[in-house]
């Protein structure tokens, strides 16, 4: 808990939530609650923020990808990885109930799965795992270095927590998913378990 310490002071600090895949995160801030208010949001609004800008990885299929190969669609990113118990595969299904809520907009929108265990998460898992939730989702993994470099451009803090096997680690990890605009801009930050139907509203807003 003491090693954890600092990065939760830091996630707290840049207004986004930390799990153990097993806890409910905090509430976004209230400044920023208030500025996506005043926008029309339902969500945490971070127009303007100067990191969350690009990536480099490999989806599941083996393409390499950045950001600008979705340009022209609203992206919803959420980092995780396929062995989390609980907030990656909740997030993963309301994602996809918000693909169906959508209905024809679905398709301007690109759900993106960044994994934060390329160890375990090889490229064949991840085309098992992430088109499941919905054939259009894509999964993205890099190396570990890659992996740690996306995830500090990110701001999305990561931790491995040995379990009592060798190789059964979990990993705590920021809970939340960034969203782009067409153009490829971070506009909001979701936070996890806020529900489908304020995702949907904001993205139709993006799409509008």
């Amino acid at each position: 808990m003491k090693k954890l310490l600092p990065a939760l002071l830091i996630a707290a600090a840049l207004g986004v939530s930390l799990t153990a895949c097993d806890k409910m995160p905090g509430k976004p801030p209230g400044k920023a609650a208030a500025s996506a208010a005043q926008q029309g949001f339902q969500n945490t609004d971070i127009t303007g923020i100067d990191y969350a800008k690009n990536f480099t990885l490999t989806d599941h299929t083996g393409k390499p990808r950045t950001l600008a190969d979705f340009k022209g669609k609203v992206v919803l990113m959420f980092f995780g990885y396929t062995q989390c118990p609980d907030v990656c595969p909740t997030t993963m299904a309301e994602m996809a109930g918000v693909m169906q809520k959508l209905g024809p907009q679905a398709d301007q929108v690109q759900v993106l799965f960044v994994t934060l265990d390329p160890e375990r998460d090889t490229q064949e898992l991840l085309a098992s795992y992430v088109p499941a939730f919905d054939k259009r989702f894509i999964g993205l993994r890099g190396t570990p270095d890659q992996t740690a470099k996306v995830a500090k451009d990110f701001k999305v803090f990561y931790a491995k927590v040995p379990g009592k096997e060798p190789g059964s680690y979990t990993i705590d990890h920021t809970a939340g998913s960034y969203v782009f605009d067409r153009e490829g801009r971070p506009r909001l930050f979701i936070r996890h378990a806020g529900g489908a139907d304020p995702i949907v509203h904001d993205i139709r807003q993006l799409l509008s």
